[in-house]
């Protein structure tokens, strides 16, 4: 089986590792990783994204070991396109979040419409920091938890 997800992944924290493993465990699996014009438009927030190239680098050594874990292959993408490389014929499944589960329904009218089959959408549950709130890499830029979700304190 094919799966594919995508995302900004600057910095890559452990919501993003339960993407990537349950990806794994479906598949062998493509990311799409927002090219430097793409990544600022898909933020909530207004913040400082690291050059492709940065980021490209970070995700291929996190995906490396997962991948090595459930003996599968991968391939990084740049996504210049909020649909991207889901909307291509080869997939079986889309891995998304909670708030991109929206962006998966999407991928799927437009792959009814060039006559592909639906993925079926895998929404993996946010990971929770020691708050409670999630870990999200915007919380984490702005020092607020790391990249497992511990509370920043300045001591």
């Amino acid at each position: 089986m094919d799966v594919a997800l995508g995302g900004t992944f600057d910095p890559v924290h452990d919501g993003h590792r339960r993407l990537f493993e349950r990806a794994f465990e479906l598949g062998d699996v493509t990311v799409g990783l927002t090219s430097d014009e793409l990544a600022p438009k898909t933020r909530d927030v207004d913040r400082r994204v690291r050059s492709y190239d940065e980021r490209n680098a970070d995700l291929e050594t996190e995906l490396e070991s997962i991948a090595a874990d459930y003996d599968r292959e991968f391939e990084v993408r740049k996504l210049e396109s909020p649909t991207g490389i889901a909307t291509e014929p080869q997939y079986d499944y889309l891995v998304v979040s909670p708030e991109t589960r929206e962006g998966g329904e999407r991928i799927n009218e437009i792959r009814r419409e060039r006559g592909h089959d639906p993925l079926e959408v895998v929404v993996v549950p946010h990971v929770l920091a020691d708050d409670g709130d999630i870990i999200s890499s915007t919380r984490i830029v702005k020092g607020e938890i790391d990249e497992h979700g511990n509370i920043v304190t300045d001591d």
